[in-house]
């Protein structure tokens, strides 16, 4: 009661000079401060005392609580920072890395050694960044040209064989039962079923259907691919048109053409014209253009 009598004093002007010195040295003075200086620039009709001193009591009896339960909020405005913070930093650094080249495209990339990688077209790699050094390992689905850094072993993991190496330039490509690996500097291991091959600088190894197809020496210092044209080494028509499909991101069907001749040579994958006419020559076909999507091939002969 005492308090609320020296506040309605203070209000009316009524304290004396020790009276409102000693008022002036509460803690809560600036807050009947502001009110008294907030209400004086209000225009109203009429001043009710009572009311203002329930409104100063009522802000004065609320203020703690706004105060306690700010430090409570940011607390958990941290919390969720910190925790959110926590999760893309695992998830950034433990789940799977994915590179991957469209159909018509090709794409370069560094792993986390300074590895460099070339993906053919329509190819992908897998590969965890988390303690990298220490496991080099990726999964291929395609073709793809590596550079290796000097470093721990590191692997090469297909859906049909595996390439082991410790800093090399290579080859892999891995396309449905098709599996070839070839050599551009130092040495890699190949596994592939039950076998396990070496080869090194300028050598090739190739798989069909589980069996071995041939050892080549390769004259070239990286894939032709990477220069806009793809070498084939005994390779049948079907797989020659999916490949070409592949690079030139449209539709080749083959019609009435099933030819068993195994096929070795270069094609080019940028001029789609020049192409065809190789593979025309080659096994007496004709091409016939559907859409901007799509070519039939078809034999020479074929009376439809």
């Amino acid at each position: 009661m005492e308090e609320n009598y020296k506040l309605a004093k203070w209000l009316n002007d009524e304290m004396t000079d020790k009276e409102l010195i000693e008022f002036q040295s509460e803690s809560d003075f600036h807050l009947y401060q502001k009110i008294k200086l907030y209400s004086s620039e209000l225009e109203v009709p009429h001043f009710n005392e009572q009311q203002l001193f329930s409104k100063v009591m009522e802000a004065n009896k609320e203020t703690p609580k706004v105060i306690a339960m700010r430090p409570n909020w940011f607390l958990r405005i941290a919390a969720i920072v910190v925790i959110g913070l926590g999760l893309l930093y695992t998830y950034t650094t433990f789940t799977t890395t994915s590179e991957m080249a469209e159909k018509g495209k090709k794409t370069s990339f560094s792993l986390p050694d300074n590895s460099e990688v070339v993906l053919n077209s329509d190819s992908e790699i897998e590969y965890e960044k988390w303690n990298w050094d220490n496991n080099r390992n990726l999964n291929l689905s395609g073709e793809a040209y590596f550079k290796v850094a000097k470093g721990k072993k590191f692997q090469v993991i297909t859906n049909l064989g595996k390439v082991t190496v410790l800093g090399t330039q290579f080859d892999v490509k891995a396309r449905e039962n098709r599996f070839d690996v070839t050599c551009y500097e130092g040495r890699v291991k190949v596994n592939y079923m039950h076998r396990e091959i070496i080869i090194t600088k300028g050598q090739s190894v190739s798989f069909s259907d589980g069996k071995l197809l041939y050892t080549a020496n390769e004259i070239a210092t990286k894939p032709n691919w990477t220069t806009n044209e793809v070498t084939f080494n005994q390779e049948n028509l079907d797989q020659i048109v999916k490949e070409l499909s592949r690079q030139y991101n449209i539709e080749i069907e083959l019609k009435n053409a099933d030819n068993n001749q195994l096929f070795t040579g270069t094609i080019p994958t940028n001029n789609l014209k020049e192409a065809l006419q190789i593979l025309a020559s080659s096994y007496h076909l004709k091409s016939k253009k559907i859409s901007q999507q799509k070519i039939i091939l078809e034999l020479v002969n074929d009376p439809k």
